[in-house]
C-alpha cells in the first residue's frame, strides 16, 4: 500500500500562532475518482485519530459529510459591503492586484470555477496586493487575506460556524503544502481558535487588529468590544 502525508490543522485556543499543522502519514488510494479520494480521507482521519486528533472534518468537495462540502471555498458564501453575494473563492480571485492589472472584480459575479480558471490570473504578473471593496490587504502573511475572507464568511453564517466548533481538526485531502499556500481547512481551524480566544468579532471588523494578532504583535488579551458582547449573551 502506497503512503502519503497530508496536514491536519488543529486550532490552538490558547493564542498565537493559533493553528498547529500536524503532518499525518496515511494509506494512499490512487486515482481521480471521488470514491478514491474519499478512501484517502477515511485513512487520513483514522491515522489522525491514532494521533489523538478526533473528530476531524474534511472540508472539500470530496468530503463525505454535506457540511464539509458546504464549507468548501467554492461553496461558502459571503456578503460584501454592498450586500453582493459571492463565494469565498470568487472574492479571493477577484480581489487580486497584479503587477500588470487587476483587481478583476467581474470575477465576483461568476462561478467559483470560472473565477479560479480565468486566464487573466495567470497572465498579469505577480500578485502585489489585495483590494476588497475599498479595503487593501498586504500579501504578507501569505495566507492572511484568504483566511480573513473565510473567517468573515463563517461569521456571517453563524449556524455553520457554531457546528464547526465541535471538531478538533480539519483536513483538505486535495491540499498539498508543497504545491499550494492557502487552505480552507487551515482557515477553518483559525476561525475556531480565534472564536475560542474571544477575538473573532474584532478580527472581522478591524483589519489592523487581525493582522497584528495573527503575526503575534498583539497582546493575547480579549478585546473589550468582544468581552462586552459575550457578557450581553450570558
Amino acid at each position: 500500500m502506497a503512503k502519503a502525508k497530508r496536514p491536519v490543522f488543529v486550532p490552538i485556543v490558547t493564542g498565537f500562532p493559533f493553528v498547529k499543522e500536524v503532518l499525518i502519514e496515511f494509506d494512499w488510494y490512487p486515482g481521480f475518482a471521488k470514491a478514491q479520494a474519499q478512501k484517502c480521507v477515511v485513512s487520513l482521519h483514522r491515522y489522525a485519530s491514532q494521533n489523538g486528533i478526533s473528530p476531524v472534518l474534511e472540508i472539500s468537495s470530496k468530503s463525505m459529510q454535506p457540511f464539509g462540502v458546504s464549507l468548501s471555498a467554492f461553496n461558502l458564501m459571503l456578503s460584501a459591503k454592498d450586500h453582493q453575494q459571492m463565494s469565498v473563492e470568487c472574492a479571493f480571485q477577484g480581489s487580486k492586484v497584479f503587477e500588470k492589472g487587476g483587481p478583476y472584480q467581474d470575477l465576483y459575479s461568476v462561478s467559483s470555477r470560472e473565477a479560479k480558471t480565468d486566464t487573466r490570473l495567470r497572465n498579469s504578473g505577480d500578485v502585489v496586493a489585495f483590494r476588497f471593496f475599498g479595503e487593501s490587504f498586504p500579501t504578507r502573511p501569505m495566507t492572511a487575506f484568504y483566511d480573513w475572507l473565510y473567517i468573515t464568511a463563517l461569521w456571517q453564517n453563524p449556524k455553520s460556524a457554531e457546528k464547526l466548533l465541535t471538531f478538533k481538526g480539519f483536513s483538505d485531502i486535495a491540499f498539498n503544502p508543497k504545491k499550494s499556500i492557502n487552505c480552507q481547512a487551515r482557515s477553518a481551524a483559525l476561525y475556531v481558535a480565534l472564536h475560542r480566544h474571544g477575538a473573532i468579532q474584532c478580527v472581522v471588523e478591524d483589519k489592523e487588529y487581525y493582522i497584528s494578532l495573527i503575526t503575534g504583535k498583539k497582546p493575547q488579551v480579549v478585546p473589550v468590544a468582544e468581552t462586552t458582547r459575550q457578557l450581553e449573551l450570558l
